[in-house]
């Protein structure tokens, strides 16, 4: 659902506060999001991983990109600074503005003729409309070899509209974990499920210890529900696979089949018992009313013990939690139906170029590189980035959560999909999905639940 679920926040407490060198000193944004990432210059970085873009793209030295995104302070600053030492190696002069208003700005701009040289584009659904006003241009080759190296197929074909490519991912983020006290396990003898079964046994394990092991929210403003959306996609992608989870999201399946049902009664199972829900807040229908933000907070004082939430979730925690595996709370990996079924969803940026100068394209390859991700990983002391990029080093990342993230990410059995609600239309995945979640909470039946939604669906 938006930028929520595709740029995670900066995490504010519980990372650990390493003090990292960078190839080059910072950018002088100062808080405004329009800048130049070479404003803070180089600082005699290593130009040897850069060579090949002065040799693949000659002419590039003194030339500018602008990249348009709405990533904003303080987010900003890490890009910036991971854009240094290629501005110094190849001097290239990257231009970045970051609007909050983005993702209603960039088709405007798009269709006037205005478009910036690049976009990072959060939503697979927003690039293809992109994409359709005629004015974005396919990556080059550089950018695809980058590609098809460092990350899987399924993230190669987000970025594609029509079997072309287009946009190379940027950065990712995990939705399917389950956030939990390491000490209470460690205290309680439980162990890390594995399956889905093992999940269920281990909820069934904290009832009979007395305990209400599930807590969850779904408050947000306007877009309240969403979270139960992320549950059910988890659960489509685990009891049905990829292909139909694909079938689904596009509509080629109806919202109300026999399989989407079943994923939203297997939702029901956890967060519609009484006897599982909702630890530290009180009935079912508390969820409703509980704010996504504060949903897993009893796990600190022993409330609830599970929480299923995004990796981003850790900025939420209160200052001073420890979020890793010894720490206050950590989060495990949401299980499939077996130990060997890793399915995983979650959200992402990607590139798109609409110019092919050759200082466009050197730009766009090195954002598909080892390099950049290294350099991204870097240039993010607090933590909260991760990248899907199998060329990223973990040990480049300071947060345990974001290391935690990439492992996954990288897992070679992993099967990536992108959150299904964002890719529907947004009558479908940004209305009536969040709203009949809701309902659905406070007592709707999940066959009038996914009725509805069925009915939403724009006729063509």
């Amino acid at each position: 659902m938006g930028s929520r679920t595709n740029r995670p926040a900066a995490l504010a407490a519980g990372v650990l506060g390493l003090s990292l060198v960078l190839t080059a000193c910072g950018s002088d944004n100062g808080g405004d999001d329009t800048a130049s990432g070479g404003s803070g210059g180089g600082s005699g970085a290593d130009c040897s991983a850069y060579e090949q873009y002065t040799q693949d793209f000659p002419g590039i030295d003194g030339k500018t990109v602008s990249v348009y995104t709405s990533i904003v302070t303080p987010e900003d600053q890490p890009h910036l600074d991971s854009y240094a030492a290629f501005e110094e190696c190849t001097g290239v002069d990257v231009q970045y503005e970051g609007d909050k208003a983005f993702e209603a700005q960039v088709l405007v701009r798009a269709k006037a003729g205005n478009a910036p040289d690049i976009a990072y584009v959060p939503q697979p659904g927003l690039l293809q409309q992109l994409v359709a006003t005629g004015a974005a241009v396919p990556a080059p080759e550089q950018t695809a070899a980058n590609v098809d190296e460092f990350f899987g197929e399924d993230w190669k074909g987000y970025g594609s509209v029509d079997g072309q490519f287009y946009a190379a991912p940027l950065g990712a983020n995990v939705k399917s974990f389950v956030w939990y006290s390491p000490s209470e396990f460690e205290d309680s003898g439980y162990e890390v499920p594995t399956t889905l079964d093992e999940l269920k046994s281990l909820t069934d394990q904290m009832v009979a210890d007395g305990k209400v092991p599930w807590c969850a929210g779904i408050a947000s403003g306007e877009a309240t529900g969403w979270p139960v959306t992320d549950w059910m996609e988890d659960m489509m992608l685990r009891l049905n696979g990829p292909e139909v989870y694909d079938q689904w999201v596009n509509h080629e399946i109806p919202f109300n089949g026999p399989e989407s049902t079943a994923a939203l009664d297997a939702v029901g199972e956890y967060l519609k018992n009484p006897e599982y829900v909702n630890g530290g807040y009180g009935d079912v229908t508390t969820i409703a009313t509980t704010t996504f933000q504060d949903g897993g907070l009893p796990i600190i004082d022993g409330a609830c013990s599970l929480h299923r939430q995004a990796g981003f979730y850790a900025a939420n925690w209160p200052e001073g939690t420890e979020v890793a595996e010894d720490g206050d709370v950590f989060a495990f990996y949401l299980p499939g139906q077996t130990a060997e079924d890793r399915p995983v969803l979650g959200g992402g940026e990607f590139v798109l170029a609409f110019d092919d100068r050759p200082e466009v394209q050197a730009f766009q390859t090195f954002l598909s590189s080892d390099t950049w991700a290294n350099e991204k990983a870097i240039a993010t002391p607090q933590g909260g980035w991760v990248s899907a990029n199998s060329g990223l080093e973990v040990d480049n990342l300071v947060s345990p959560i974001d290391q935690l993230s990439a492992e996954i990410l990288q897992d070679p059995n992993a099967v990536f999909r992108f959150d299904g609600s964002d890719q529907m239309p947004g009558a479908v995945g940004a209305d009536a999905f969040w709203k009949q979640a809701t309902n659905w909470i406070t007592g709707q039946s999940t066959q009038e639940t996914v009725d509805k939604i069925e009915a939403a669906w724009p006729a063509s």
